[in-house]
């Protein structure tokens, strides 16, 4: 086993991980409620970067909760897909995983 081998391979696998979070900050996922109502604006890192809300909604406190709360965790779901699609595939290629070590990359 070609323990220096491995290490920058490590190495670089890691710098290729941080390189793509980087890059996933720029990468955005769009979601709106069914009728249009409520978008919002998330990076595939879950950060919200936008809400936009028509004003028919502004009426009815409880109405805007729920279309906050099924929208913005749908968009959440597709921004975690997209991250860990990306990070795995990084990962996948460069690095043979070594038993124990998978946690490392998450």
């Amino acid at each position: 086993m070609d323990l220096m081998g491995m290490m920058g391979k490590l190495r670089d696998t890691q710098l290729k991980i941080e390189e793509t979070k980087k890059r996933l900050d720029t990468v955005l996922i769009d979601e709106q409620s069914s009728d249009g109502l409520l978008k919002v604006t998330f990076t595939a890192n879950s950060k919200l970067k936008s809400i936009t809300i028509d004003d028919s909604l502004l009426e009815d406190k409880d109405q805007l909760e729920d279309y906050l709360i099924v929208v913005i965790n749908k968009a959440i779901e597709k921004a975690e897909s997209v991250n860990k699609a990306e990070l795995d595939a990084v990962t996948k290629v460069d690095m043979p995983m070594i038993p124990g070590m998978e946690d490392m990359f998450k």
